[in-house]
């Protein structure tokens, strides 16, 4: 598996990332999306980072910039015919060594609570992410909820 930097000129990355916000509102109330199209995943503020077999795309993921110092996790997706071969766990290490790199002590996210986003939520548990309050203009809800990683430099 290689993992690295991609941009939205790769059109499998385009179309894992529309697949992954069509899905996003079909699973969740209205209202309660917050998955970015391709227009919001190509603003100076967003790096996005994907995982390839080969020459297939089994998984993406963004960092936001929010500050100097804080970061969010957005469009997480691993493409259905690439679960459970660590794609997802390849990109959010490369998200999160970035992040550390790039000087940001707190990378936070907001997902769903319903079953459907339990393996993304399991991911950012085992990684150190914690539940807390909401951040940027997101609310924790019924059906949304916030969670975040202080950073340390790597020694």
């Amino acid at each position: 598996m290689r993992v690295g930097k991609t941009s939205l000129a790769d059109d499998q990355v385009c179309d894992l990332l529309e697949a992954h916000q069509s899905n996003m509102y079909e699973i969740s109330p209205p209202g309660t999306s917050f998955a970015l199209d391709l227009t919001g995943l190509s603003g100076p503020t967003i790096s996005l980072f994907g995982a390839w077999e080969d020459n297939t795309l089994m998984a993406v993921g963004a960092l936001n910039r929010l500050s100097d110092t804080e970061a969010e996790i957005k469009s997480m997706r691993t493409h259905a015919d690439h679960l459970g071969k660590g794609a997802a766990q390849a990109v959010l290490s490369l998200i999160l060594e970035t992040a550390r790199t790039e000087g940001v002590a707190r990378i936070s996210l907001e997902t769903g609570t319903s079953d459907d986003f339990k393996p993304a939520i399991r991911l950012y548990l085992k990684n150190g992410f914690v539940p807390g309050e909401a951040f940027a203009d997101y609310a924790n809800g019924p059906h949304n909820q916030c969670y975040h990683l202080d950073l340390q430099p790597e020694e």
